[in-house]
């Protein structure tokens, strides 16, 4: 294993072994009076529970196997609570503290089980909420005003789709609702803005099978993301491939009169973009479209004469509460929507799956009906 990778699982492990940690002290100490046999089941319990994640991660990117997508659903389900029980955990010292000051020992440590119990009954909720949320596609319609649009292209409508996340969660069954969706909108052609790939180790033409069914008049175009890199670019571009989607790997297209290029995540790297670009060699005022996953290197974009980015990425800031102040800051206004940096557009899809925990709060999954004028 690379050093890099090895450095990362590190840091996350450590992470999850220190959270899991403070939320068993959090629980122990709240939920009194406690047998002694019961903090020392509740702590085996959360010292398993801090490994299943990154081992199931691990797992996922070696084998394809029932087993495996079990463990795998198991571990990202637990994550994904222990989040919200972490959250928990800091609340509730947050209100021990405000009660340190407010009323007497006796009754502050009486409170305790019942401020514990209350935020246990929270996370649930929140995580159960998350659950629903997050398999609620919504369809965006958003119009967008291009100069010099060729004439053929004012009123039609192109659907963007992003952050899939077809793996062990996302299945073919995934897919194949995106696909009615897609059919029963029609658009004249479809954008595939990265992502559509966990990076996990999984039958990628089976379960990509809806999507490839699906035959615009224009065609369905794709840029990679930064997962479909985890698990070898080559191999799931070749079932995009196999399926007649045009995959633009540092490509432009002339879709009708309008240019659409493409850049794959790991070639976003400033001086490859660049080149790139340049070499695009657009027109003064010509209008185009770049597919790039992640809404970053905006200013080589813009300078190069492009006229809208369509990205993802970002999950509209974090799929879950807290991350979502983490993705703002890194992306600012970027983060989610149509923006214009200069003479550019950008749209941002929070896109339709998930990563990790299947959950969202505070984003919605979503595709995006795109309307030229």
């Amino acid at each position: 294993m690379k050093a890099r990778p090895l450095i990362a699982i590190v840091i996350v492990q450590s992470f999850l072994c220190l959270a899991h940690w403070f939320m068993y002290r959090t629980w122990v100490d709240f939920w009194q009076p406690m047998t002694p046999s019961a903090a020392r089941i509740l702590q085996v319990a959360f010292g398993v529970l801090s490994f299943i994640f990154v081992s199931a991660s691990l797992l996922s990117f070696r084998f394809f196997n029932p087993a495996v997508r079990l463990f795998y659903r198991v571990a990202a389900l637990w994550v994904g609570v222990a989040n919200f029980l972490f959250v928990g955990a800091w609340i509730a010292w947050l209100a021990d503290l405000v009660l340190r000051f407010t009323v007497s020992t006796t009754t502050r440590i009486s409170d305790r089980p019942y401020i514990a119990g209350s935020l246990l009954i929270l996370a649930i909720a929140t995580a159960i909420y998350g659950l629903v949320n997050a398999r609620a596609i919504r369809v965006r319609r958003v119009t967008v005003e291009l100069p010099n649009l060729p004439q053929s292209w004012r009123g039609r409508q192109a659907l963007l789709v992003s952050d899939v996340h077809l793996g062990h969660v996302n299945q073919v069954g995934f897919a194949r609702r995106i696909a009615a969706m897609a059919r029963e909108l029609n658009p004249a052609t479809i954008f595939l803005a990265g992502d559509v790939f966990d990076g996990s180790k999984i039958d990628a033409h089976r379960w990509v099978a809806p999507l490839l069914e699906l035959k615009p008049a224009l065609g369905v175009f794709f840029a990679g993301g930064n997962h479909e890199e985890f698990g070898g670019a080559a191999h799931f571009e070749d079932a995009l491939r196999a399926g007649g989607i045009r995959v633009l790997h540092n490509e432009c297209a002339d879709v009708d009169g309008l240019r659409v290029a493409g850049i794959p995540y790991g070639h976003t790297v400033p001086t490859q973009m660049h080149k790139f670009l340049e070499g695009l060699k657009l027109q003064e005022g010509q209008a185009s479209i770049l597919l790039n996953h992640v809404p970053n290197r905006l200013p080589l974009a813009e300078h190069a004469g492009i006229s809208l980015q369509l990205s993802g990425h970002t999950h509209g800031g974090g799929q879950m509460f807290p991350f979502n102040f983490i993705t703002r800051r890194a992306f600012g206004k970027f983060t989610y929507g149509l923006q214009r940096f200069g003479k550019m557009q950008v749209y941002t899809s929070s896109g339709a799956g998930t990563w990790g925990p299947p959950m969202r709060v505070g984003t919605t999954p979503e595709i995006v009906l795109l309307t030229f004028a």
